[in-house]
C-alpha cells in the first residue's frame, strides 16, 4: 500500500469516527488513537490533505452546515432560472464536458472502440479509469473491490470494445482529474453510455459548483422533471464517472449525506474536501 493510500485510509477511518461520536466532541488525542497515530502526526497527516483541521471538518459536516450551503446553492440557482438561464448554458465555468456515445456505439456496446484502464492511487483511495482518445469512460473508487471484478463490470458494459491495460496512457488523465496544481485549464471530456435521461441527469451536476450541495428534487426541477426524483436517484446512482461527474454533491433535503455508490465515507471525505478547499479559495 502507498503512503498516498495509507493516509487516504487513515483520514476516512478518522471521518468515520468522527461521524459516530460527533455528539462526544473527541479530542484531537483520542481521533488519533482511533488510527493509530500519535496526536501531532495524525493532525499533521490530515491537515495536509483536507487543508484544515479535523475539528473544522467535521464542522462541514453537520446537518446545519449542509443545509446551509444546499440553500445557498438553490439560491444563486433559482436566480439565474429567473435570468432566463437553463443548466445546460453553463451557469459555472465548467471543466468537464459530457460526449454520448453514438448510438450505434451503443447499441453494440462500443464496437470499434479501443479503450485503456488502468488502477492508480488518488487523494480519495485507489480508483479504476478507463479512457479512449476521445474521453474517460469510467472512473470508480476500488478500495473494497478486487481489481477483477472492477474490470469485469467495466467489460460487460463496453462487451465489444478493444480493451486493454495501458497504465502510462490512464496516467496522463489521472494527472489531469487530480493535478498536483490545479488551474483550472485543462478541459476533460467524458464519453459516456447512456439514455438521453441520465445523459441529461449527469450533465446537471456538473452545475453543482465545488463545494456546494443539492437535493434530488433540486436536479429533477432544474432538468424540467420536478415529479422523477425517484428516477433521478436511479441515474445518480448509475454514474460511471465518480468524482468528476460529482454525484457526490448530491444529499438528502433533511442535511443528511445519504447512500453512496462508494461508501458514505467517501462521499463525506469528498463534501468535506471541497468545501474546505472552496473556503479556502475565497480566503485568498
Amino acid at each position: 500500500m502507498t503512503t498516498e493510500s495509507q493516509n487516504y485510509r487513515r483520514v476516512a477511518d478518522a471521518i468515520e469516527y468522527l461521524e459516530q461520536h460527533f455528539r462526544d466532541q473527541p479530542s484531537l488525542k483520542e481521533v488519533a488513537a482511533q488510527v493509530h497515530l500519535s496526536p501531532e502526526h495524525f493532525q499533521r497527516i490530515f491537515t495536509e490533505w483536507a487543508g484544515v483541521s479535523p475539528k473544522k471538518f467535521t464542522q462541514y459536516l453537520t446537518l446545519d452546515f449542509l443545509r446551509n450551503r444546499m440553500q445557498h446553492f438553490s439560491s444563486v440557482q433559482d436566480a439565474a432560472d429567473a435570468a432566463g438561464l437553463s443548466a445546460q448554458s453553463r451557469v459555472y465555468d465548467l471543466f468537464v464536458n459530457i460526449e454520448g456515445v453514438t448510438p450505434e456505439e451503443f447499441r453494440s456496446g462500443g464496437h470499434g472502440l479501443q479503450i485503456r484502464y488502468g488502477f492508480h492511487q488518488t487523494p480519495f483511495g485507489e480508483c479504476f479509469i478507463a479512457a479512449t482518445e476521445r474521453g474517460i469512460c469510467a472512473l470508480s473508487f476500488t478500495d473494497d473491490v478486487s481489481p477483477q471484478v472492477e474490470l469485469g463490470r467495466f467489460e460487460q458494459k463496453w462487451a465489444f470494445a478493444d480493451i486493454k491495460e495501458d497504465h502510462l496512457f490512464t496516467r496522463t488523465w489521472i494527472e489531469r482529474v487530480f493535478p498536483e496544481h490545479p488551474n483550472g485549464e485543462s478541459k476533460l471530456t467524458l464519453l459516456l453510455q447512456g439514455t438521453q435521461f441520465q445523459l441529461k441527469v449527469w450533465e446537471a451536476l456538473l452545475n453543482i459548483p465545488s463545494g456546494s450541495v443539492s437535493t434530488y428534487e433540486h436536479i429533477a426541477r432544474s432538468i424540467g422533471r420536478p415529479g422523477a426524483q425517484r428516477a433521478v436517484g436511479t441515474a445518480i446512482g448509475q454514474n460511471p464517472v465518480g468524482y468528476l461527474i460529482p454525484c457526490h454533491r448530491v444529499i438528502r433535503k433533511t442535511g443528511g449525506v445519504g447512500n453512496y455508490r462508494w461508501g458514505e465515507t467517501r462521499k463525506r471525505a469528498l463534501i468535506g474536501w471541497e468545501m474546505a478547499h472552496a473556503d479556502l479559495a475565497q480566503a485568498v
